[in-house]
């Protein structure tokens, strides 16, 4: 069995599938799409910003809640399929969005083609299509192998969603940014070996044809580049030139304020910084990036998978949803973590577990680590703790000695 048995089962596409009539869409244009084949991903700069999208979201805690379609609810808590684990699947499926603006889900299945896991596909390119009254999107692989899924069992996450109800926009809005990206590159390149090399102008005189002046040309250069003995950081003229003068390189690179206008493109179309990219960046700096980012693709990511796992019926009438979560405040500074397990702690507002997991401490063992910790002069107004007269605790202590003898403590 081969990789694309193991992901869409062994089951018969739908003859009629081949002949399906392509689906209308509201803009009007045929539903038929490809990637640019411009090099997003080839770009150091471009990748390390994937990279740091890959990076965060492959942290997020995935859940499942509800009680439908129990044995993947039960696969799905451990691995998303059989290939990879939960951070390797968040970070592929990042990459592939920011690299395609559609990451597209489908769900891995058994022999008997029930499903087993979800998993990600980079197809070349895709069609919508109407088969039997619904929609499928039919995927065309590397391998030009084609495989089709029911629209309503596919995932599909977009960035730049415009024209398309469906799919995002392309990232041709790149393109110029990255010609910047490939000139400087060269610019750079150019500019050392122009500085390694030597340019010289020479007169030389009573030469009879210009057929002479150019074996001359070759000779020289011949004898002092070519000859690997002779050749070295010093250049030695004959008395038949005269009036030599070095030709200084003056090649042309990007400077400093143009390569940070070409960073800053960058960073702006894929909401990074420099900050997040070199790990520096915790606090309120990296809680701008959650919310930018991290918190959005786990918005979308959740109720993108819950609507191919799940019926529409069964999302609204029992609650069952896969979503993503992330502890936030393991991001903030030493002092700022202290802060907030102290004053979490003293409220009542987190298990002791919970306020270990700020720290990054182990938890502690059933059911001492589930246990709510709290200040004892929070408690709930309308349970009042206990007190010696069993009562109201606003009402009035009774004195120890008050009953006993009367005259004691006198004097």
């Amino acid at each position: 069995m081969g990789m694309l048995e193991k992901i869409f089962g062994k089951r018969e596409q739908p003859a009629g599938l081949k002949n399906a009539q392509i689906f209308k869409m509201l803009e009007g244009y045929t539903p038929a799409w490809t990637t640019w084949r411009g090099s997003v991903y080839e770009s150091e700069l471009i990748r390390a910003s994937l990279d740091a999208w890959g990076r965060h979201a492959g942290k997020l805690k995935p859940n499942v809640r509800g009680s439908a379609q129990q044995e993947l609810k039960n696969r799905l808590k451990v691995k998303p399929n059989a290939f990879q684990e939960w951070s390797q699947f968040l970070y592929q499926t990042a990459t592939v969005l920011g690299v395609r603006n559609n990451a597209f889900l489908v769900k891995t299945r058994d022999e008997y083609g029930n499903p087993t896991g979800i998993i990600n596909i980079i197809p070349q390119t895709w069609e919508l299509v109407e088969y039997d009254g619904e929609p499928w999107i039919r995927f065309i692989l590397s391998n030009n192998k084609r495989r089709a899924e029911r629209l309503s069992e596919t995932g599909i996450m977009v960035r730049f969603l415009y024209k398309n109800e469906l799919f995002g926009e392309s990232n041709e809005a790149m393109k110029p940014v990255l010609d910047l990206i490939t000139m400087q590159r060269q610019g750079i390149s150019e500019g050392i070996k122009n500085g390694n090399s030597y340019r010289f102008w020479a007169k030389s005189d009573n030469w009879a044809s210009d057929e002479d002046i150019g074996e001359e040309m070759q000779r020289f250069n011949k004898f002092t580049f070519g000859n690997k003995k002779t050749a070295g950081g010093v250049l030695i003229f004959p008395n038949t030139y005269d009036d030599i003068h070095e030709m200084k390189p003056s090649g042309y690179t990007v400077d400093k304020e143009q390569q940070e206008h070409i960073k800053s493109n960058v960073f702006d179309y894929f909401c990074v910084n420099e900050d997040i990219l070199q790990n520096k960046a915790y606090g309120d700096a990296w809680l701008a990036f959650y919310e930018g980012f991290v918190e959005w693709y786990a918005l979308q990511l959740g109720e993108v998978c819950s609507g191919m796992i799940y019926t529409l019926r069964e999302r609204a009438s029992y609650d069952n949803q896969v979503f993503f979560t992330s502890n936030r405040l393991q991001y903030m500074s030493n002092a700022d973590k202290l802060n907030a397990v102290t004053q979490l702690g003293d409220r009542g507002l987190a298990t002791r577990n919970e306020l270990r997991e700020i720290l990054n401490l182990e938890p502690l063992p059933a059911p001492f680590g589930d246990q709510i910790p709290a200040r004892g002069e929070y408690y709930d107004v309308t349970n009042p703790p206990a007190t010696k007269t069993g009562g109201d605790p606003s009402a009035a202590p009774q004195d120890d000695n008050k009953g006993g003898n009367e005259n004691a403590g006198e004097v």
